[in-house]
């Protein structure tokens, strides 16, 4: 059963550059006031968890990562992704992208009764380098704080819907 939370996930491997982008965003998120009814979580690379976690139920997921889509290194993304069924995850501990832990998450779901969160958003981040070492390289490191005030924006507006959308 959904309820009235929302789940920040940040996710990606921080010993791959700028795959970090995520982790570090919710970070960032984490030092300014949020709605009571916002969960930060880092995920980093355990999308299995993430899709567990998500069978708690929740309105709303926004998940920040890095995501290559062919623009300028640093370019922020916002994806309105589809959280219906998809096909069957190959399950990969390691690798598990978004759209991986969608397709659990609709089996999970499927086989316990739970439901996916109503709507699912992706702050992502074009990556200029995803090779091994750690740091974020400068344009994508200059595109975290653009994707924290995307994410506050997103938690913001979706605050005052369900405000005007509860019964006085």
């Amino acid at each position: 059963m959904s309820t009235g939370r929302v789940l920040v996930a940040g996710v990606g491997n921080i010993f791959l550059g700028d795959d970090g982008f995520g982790v570090e965003t919710v970070r960032r998120l984490a030092a300014h006031p949020l709605p009571a009814d916002v969960e930060l979580v880092d995920i980093g690379v355990r999308g299995v968890h993430l899709a567990y976690q998500l069978l708690d139920g929740y309105r709303t997921l926004v998940l920040v990562d890095a995501t290559a889509r062919g623009g300028e290194p640093g370019t922020v993304y916002l994806i309105e992704a589809d959280a219906g069924p998809v096909e069957s995850p190959v399950l990969d501990g390691h690798r598990m992208g978004p759209d991986a832990v969608l397709a659990l998450l609709a089996t999970l779901a499927a086989g316990t009764g739970g439901s996916p969160p109503g709507r699912v958003l992706v702050v992502g981040c074009e990556p200029a380098s995803l090779e091994e070492g750690i740091g974020l390289s400068a344009p994508v490191a200059a595109a975290v704080e653009e994707a924290v005030g995307v994410v506050l924006r997103i938690v913001g507006s979706d605050a005052q819907a369900q405000r005007e959308a509860s019964p006085c």
